[in-house]
């Protein structure tokens, strides 16, 4: 069964056949099913949180001896760990098949499940870029004492292949972390509050429903506008709920009628952001405007002198582009930059300034203007 968000048609092409592909969707499948049914090189992002195999043995309590509503579902129940990675082994292999050329995906889990998860990973042939730490900050506490309170869960992020050109969106990432690069500990507090569904007996609807601030990191770190994620154990949708806020497409596979239907009713509530806030674009996707290009157009002329912005070093514009220095040393804006600074290497538009009519002109600011101008 197929429940249906809000419908889309993509038509992509692949060695020259083209074919026609639903987003925004929800397929009411178990994920092997759900998976076959989707055309190999077609999708851009692969988020995966799937069962963790916690091999619970009985219930667990509380010191008051309350029964602590864990996950005890029949969804995460395997016979054996050789089940449990044959189950593994092909819903990563059709995820694999699914992809594009310069696809990722992201896998989420526990220490009962993710080392296996990385060997299966790279068995198939997936190129592993990161493993990242979401620290709780609300852990559930360790209730029998006997081991420390498991306060995190590992996400493995990987490329297809290692020829993989995969979408990284540095700058946002960076911006994000207050201009600091981001790191791979992520410190995140677990589902709680309005965002967590529950029933009419104010039960969880979902036992490991995870934080839409985790997915939305995710998504904007390593996807465009537009992309299609596919989420195999979609649960109650948080992948769609979040994809559809930041302007991506979704495909979701679930076989749980009740999650399936609570993800439907979720995602049809949210309301994309403007496409201005979410177009983010990366200053290496940005076009290449040489310095020369500046001079050509007249904006920079040969002869003017520029400087850094404390007035340290000065050099003086030739007609080819390059600058050159009172004691002669000469090259590129880069060059010329990281000479003075006895460096190995230097951004010159971030370190070059021209003397303009009301003070210096960053020559980056007048890189930017000719950008918009060309657009």
């Amino acid at each position: 069964m197929i429940l249906c968000v809000f419908m889309r048609i993509i038509i992509s092409y692949k060695d020259r056949v083209t074919f026609i592909m639903l987003v925004d969707i929800i397929l009411n499948k178990d994920c092997l099913t759900g998976l076959a049914e989707l055309p190999s090189g077609s999708v851009d992002l692969v988020f995966a949180d799937p069962p963790y195999n916690l091999q619970l043995t009985g219930e667990l309590t509380r010191p008051d001896q309350s029964v602590v509503d864990g996950v005890n579902n029949s969804w995460d129940q395997f016979d054996s760990f050789k089940a449990y990675d044959h189950f593994s082994e092909a819903w990563l292999e059709e995820c694999h098949r699914v992809l594009k050329p310069n696809g990722a995906i992201w896998v989420i889990g526990s220490y009962h499940n993710i080392f296996r998860l990385g060997k299966t990973l790279q068995d198939l042939g997936f190129w592993i870029l990161n493993d990242v730490i979401w620290r709780k900050t609300n852990p559930m506490p360790n209730f029998r004492g006997r081991r420390f309170t498991n306060a995190h869960e590992t996400l493995i992020w990987a490329a297809k292949s290692p020829k993989s050109k995969y979408q990284f969106n540095y700058d946002s990432m960076k911006m994000l972390n207050e201009d600091l690069q981001m790191r791979s500990d992520w410190t995140l507090p677990i589902c709680n509050g309005q965002e967590r569904l529950k029933d009419k007996a104010g039960k969880k609807i979902h036992p490991t429903q995870k934080p839409e601030n985790l997915l939305s990191r995710v998504i904007l770190a390593t996807t465009k506008p537009n992309d299609v994620i596919l989420d195999p154990f979609f649960g109650t949708g948080t992948t769609g709920a979040v994809a559809k806020r930041l302007g991506r497409h979704f495909i979701g596979i679930e076989q749980d009628t009740t999650y399936a239907e609570n993800a439907k009713k979720r995602v049809s509530a949210i309301k994309p952001f403007d496409q201005s806030i979410v177009d983010l674009t990366e200053k290496r996707d940005l076009p290449r405007i040489p310095f020369g290009a500046l001079i050509e157009r007249g904006w920079i002329k040969a002869g003017d002198v520029l400087c850094d912005d404390k007035n340290r070093y000065s050099a003086k514009v030739r007609a080819d582009g390059s600058i050159i220095t009172r004691d002669e040393k000469s090259g590129s804006i880069h060059s010329v930059g990281a000479q003075l600074q006895g460096s190995t290497s230097c951004n010159g538009w971030s370190f070059w300034y021209l003397e303009g009519k009301t003070g210096p002109i960053s020559i980056d600011s007048l890189r930017a203007d000719l950008r918009k101008e060309m657009n």
